[in-house]
């Protein structure tokens, strides 16, 4: 398939900012606690909110892991995750790898909490309905990965070119296929 540039740019901005949004998500999870601009302390992140707020199909699951003892895994977990992500899609390293990895989490996310709603809920940013931001992040996820930015820019087309000079290509030999 032959891209344009603008469509080569679209989708390699596409991945570096779906990138960005994980790996802030991440070490904003790492340096809390901190200090809010009023000079107070915050509290340290924790997942186990969400996990006990959970409403979705696996609400008793997410509870259950809130309730336990996992919760003080799952909170080391879950931001080196959102890094590890970020870093991958905003590099283009892994990509592939990078790609299934957010679309692990943005599903996660979204089992726990899936807006049936429709109405505007206390502390919600928006109003939603079936869809929110983590199946229309997930929907872009998906085209950086149908797409294998990787191979449009970033380390994984500099690996792979590397390879390609390393590994010399030498033609079928005649009967070979």
């Amino acid at each position: 398939m032959n891209l344009s540039d603008f469509q080569r740019v679209a989708l390699v901005l596409l991945r570096t900012v779906i990138g960005w949004h994980f790996l802030y998500e991440g070490y904003y999870k790492i340096v809390v606690p901190g200090w809010s601009r009023d000079g107070g302390l915050l509290l340290r992140w924790s997942a186990t909110g969400y996990l006990k707020g959970a409403s979705g199909p696996l609400a008793d699951l997410f509870h259950a892991i809130g309730a336990s003892a996992a919760s003080a895994w799952i909170d080391h977990l879950i931001p080196i995750a959102l890094v590890a992500v970020g870093i991958s899609l905003m590099l283009g390293f892994l990509t592939q790898l990078g790609c299934w990895g957010a679309l692990t989490l943005l599903t996660m996310f979204y089992l726990a909490t899936i807006p049936t709603s429709g109405s505007p809920q206390p502390g919600a940013e928006g109003t939603y309905l079936l869809v929110n931001k983590n199946v229309v992040e997930a929907a872009a996820v998906v085209a950086v990965l149908a797409f294998r930015t990787g191979t449009i820019a970033g380390l994984d087309l500099l690996w792979s070119s590397r390879l390609r000079r390393m590994v010399p290509h030498q033609p079928a030999q005649a009967g070979e296929v």
